[in-house]
């Protein structure tokens, strides 16, 4: 396995696995890599001739008051992980090697990021955008691994890929959880240990909607307010958000029907806590 930290020899050294073609994955990520990115690699791993992770923190989906400084990093780590999980190729560019210059074109998402994180996140999904259009444009992926973990990402991805006409498969991989049903995540190293016993009801509220929705519920209303109480009954976070949208369009729904979305969102004291799941109502019966 080989760490590349520049364009340039990036540029280069793709351009040698394209010239012979072969196949390659592509798995974007933050770095601090947990058992959710290692299940990205190994669906990566099994379905390309070469096997590339990004690790960079990108500082335009960090909004104010967002912890871009004091997100966990250990690179020592990561790329032990990486290679064991057979990674060909590390990409860890610096910010100053990603964004040279003040950008004199931007990437700015117009639909599906009005709801759940995007909306109280303005300008995040427009750097997730930006850097995803580099990286792909950088790497020229065959396919790309995105977990459904942050399922309106992988909305957004699709339309950029869709929108731009990236020669990108998008590969949605579903959420990797604990034991208890927790969905990992790097941010679950900030929740004390009251709270860390408390994070499993998020799934398990997702859960109930799920039941409500399958038992043939057609009220998003009634389906929200039933997980409302639930988190407020088993947890001590702050409720950011309980929504249902249909999914990938993220569009308020009259009656569920089709594929929908059921996504929540709980701050603790130092750790905001996302979860969802897709139902496909069609397939109920």
């Amino acid at each position: 396995m080989k760490i590349i930290t520049t364009i340039n020899e990036l540029q280069q050294t793709m351009k040698v696995h394209k010239k012979s073609q072969q196949t390659i994955g592509f798995v974007p990520t933050m770095g601090f890599l947990h058992e959710g990115h290692l299940k990205l690699m190994q669906e990566a791993r099994s379905q390309n001739e070469i096997m590339i992770i990004s690790i960079f923190v990108n500082p335009l989906q960090f909004g104010e008051n967002e912890d871009f400084d004091s997100y966990p990093r250990n690179m020592e780590r990561d790329s032990q992980l990486a290679k064991e999980a057979g990674a060909d190729y590390i990409f860890a560019p610096s910010v100053n090697e990603m964004y040279k210059d003040e950008p004199s074109v931007t990437v700015k998402v117009e639909k599906r990021t009005d709801v759940l994180c995007g909306k109280s996140r303005a300008g995040h999904f427009d750097g997730v955008a930006t850097v995803l259009t580099k990286l792909f444009n950088l790497v020229g992926p065959d396919r790309a691994y995105f977990g459904m973990k942050d399922a309106q990402q992988v909305a957004v991805v699709s339309g950029l890929i869709s929108d731009f006409h990236f020669p990108v498969e998008l590969v949605p991989i579903q959420t990797v959880r604990e034991e208890d049903g927790l969905a990992k995540s790097s941010r679950n190293v900030y929740l004390s240990a009251e709270e860390r016993k408390q994070a499993p009801h998020l799934y398990k509220a997702l859960q109930t909607g799920r039941e409500m929705m399958l038992k043939g519920e057609k009220s998003a209303e009634t389906v929200i307010e039933s997980v409302t109480s639930y988190l407020s009954a088993h947890t001590d976070g702050v409720i950011d958000y309980v929504e249902i949208y249909s999914y990938p369009e993220l569009k308020a729904l009259a009656e569920l029907k089709g594929e929908v979305i059921l996504a929540i969102a709980v701050k603790f004291t130092k750790a905001r806590l996302i979860d969802n799941i897709t139902i496909d109502l069609n397939d109920k019966e």
